[in-house]
């Protein structure tokens, strides 16, 4: 056994059993909890199925979600590229706020700030009705560009935001990154990866990693095997270098999030790094397993009543760890 694995079996074990935040799947409508039990346990078994119909089934519920004093101003160009833009929500008559970016997911290939009118940005309007200012952001996707355009196109973002947040109200010097599934990748390489950030540093405060594909891997029982050659390559010598659980010794404060029913294999790549940083940092970063929710609920649930996702992050900002 390699001494990270040992020191995974204790400090995976630690942070399980700690104390749950407030917010809970119980204080979602009944016909949703309902709903959910019935496709979490089915979940990894069919994602392309079970992933659209949580969206659906959380879409009604975030149009109704609180949005009042939120100014939106969409698709902002950080680069040339249509897909290098995002949008800002900004609480009206704020200022030196700190600044969150959620990047969104979609299997290295597809994907959109703006899954619908919706989802996305019900975390965004969260996180500016608790006086952060929000970032939505699109980055570039495979196949049409590589390994490391996507990570790059993070950092483009956070140049961008530096020189435009006072504008909007925020605080370029307090940037936190939220990356969900491939986005968490991405957002893992860019303020992981010295050959990615360069001599500048990343330029941000802290990184919260939700479900993400940490490492590049096209094992063939992982149904998104194939999406990951598409980004990374069919060169597997390679993949090492190109993982984020291999940039433990990151000093950067880090916040790791799985599902209790994640999508094949994420759940793991996160707690490897989890168990590096323990290892590598001699403490062990944040970590939260979000009991009754799937690969696609944790983050539908943030601006509803299940707040405990949200709560968690602004705590993580809040402390700095």
């Amino acid at each position: 056994m390699f001494k990270w694995q040992a020191v995974f079996v204790v400090s995976l074990a630690l942070a399980l059993a700690a104390k749950p935040a407030r917010g809970q799947v119980s204080r979602l409508p009944e016909a949703i909890q309902k709903k959910l039990a019935e496709i979490n346990p089915l979940y990894q078994s069919n994602i392309r199925k079970y992933g659209p119909q949580t969206i659906e089934l959380f879409t009604p519920l975030l149009a109704a979600g609180p949005k009042d004093g939120v100014s939106v101003t969409t698709d902002q160009a950080y680069g040339t590229d249509s897909q290098q833009t995002l949008d800002v929500y900004q609480p009206r008559g704020e200022k030196d706020l700190p600044v969150v970016v959620f990047v969104h997911g979609g299997a290295l290939t597809t994907g959109d700030k703006n899954e619908n009118k919706e989802v996305h940005a019900n975390v965004l309007y969260y996180f500016a009705r608790h006086q952060f200012l929000g970032i939505n952001a699109n980055y570039r996707l495979a196949p049409k560009y590589v390994y490391p355009a996507a990570a790059q196109d993070i950092g483009r973002a956070v140049a961008w935001i530096k020189e435009n947040a006072v504008r909007f109200g925020g605080d370029p010097q307090r940037i936190y990154l939220i990356g969900r599934s491939t986005g968490a990748l991405h957002v893992a390489t860019w303020a992981f990866d010295p050959k990615i950030y360069g001599a500048t540093g990343p330029g941000v405060s802290g990184v919260v990693l939700i479900s993400g594909r940490l490492k590049a891997d096209n094992r063939a029982d992982d149904p998104n095997g194939q999406r990951v050659e598409e980004y990374f390559g069919k060169d597997t010598s390679l993949y090492a270098e190109r993982s984020p659980v291999n940039f433990a010794r990151s000093p950067l404060p880090t916040f790791i999030v799985i599902a209790e029913f994640d999508n094949p294999f994420l759940d793991v790549y996160s707690a490897e790094l989890f168990a590096k940083m323990c290892e590598a940092r001699s403490k062990c970063p944040r970590f939260l397993r979000l009991a009754g929710h799937n690969h696609q609920s944790t983050t539908l649930s943030i601006n509803t009543g299940d707040d405990q996702l949200g709560h968690e992050i602004i705590d993580f900002i809040r402390q700095g760890k």
